[in-house]
């Protein structure tokens, strides 16, 4: 299946759908072709354009307060498949920051990446208790991090959309 990557009006990426939800957007003028390939997409009746990027006509507000989920894809990605202690990428797991047992959320700015070794020597305790530090501070992950993830594989015309908001 084809996948479009779909930005919002202001050129952020929002997400990737399938290229006849491209096309219907398109035709009824709620989104414009940004970039196209070069094989048409026919039908019946004719042929289109075949979609590969296209840009909604509309601003769409997505709110600061709708999180996405963390899923351990997503939180990998995001720590670039690195322990955020040791900057190993063997036997991956997550770690609450701050633990669960003291009061920790599980939200994105308290969950990070950790090898096995790193998070069973951290367990339940705070970093300043063990003397660990984060590589980084864990933040939430930009929304192009996800539309990679939702394509199999990112073609060379999305990157300068993607990196834009890197």
């Amino acid at each position: 299946m084809q996948h479009v990557l779909v930005l919002n009006a202001s050129y952020e990426p929002l997400n990737v759908c399938s290229v006849r939800r491209a096309h219907v957007l398109v035709h009824k003028g709620r989104a414009e072709l940004v970039e196209q390939l070069e094989r048409p997409l026919r039908s019946a009746s004719g042929a289109f354009p075949w979609p590969h990027v296209i840009r909604l006509l509309e601003y769409v507000r997505v709110p600061k307060a709708v999180q996405r989920k963390i899923s351990r894809r997503a939180l990998f990605a995001r720590d670039e498949f690195r322990c955020q202690y040791c900057g190993s990428s063997g036997k991956l797991t997550l770690d609450h920051v701050v633990p669960r047992s003291r009061g920790g959320d599980s939200i994105w700015e308290n969950v990070v990446t950790s090898c096995a070794p790193c998070n069973l020597r951290k367990g339940n305790r705070l970093l300043e208790e063990v003397r660990m530090h984060l590589r980084r501070q864990p933040r939430p992950p930009t929304p192009a991090l996800f539309v990679t993830l939702a394509a199999p594989t990112v073609p060379e015309t999305w990157r300068p959309y993607l990196t834009a908001f890197a």
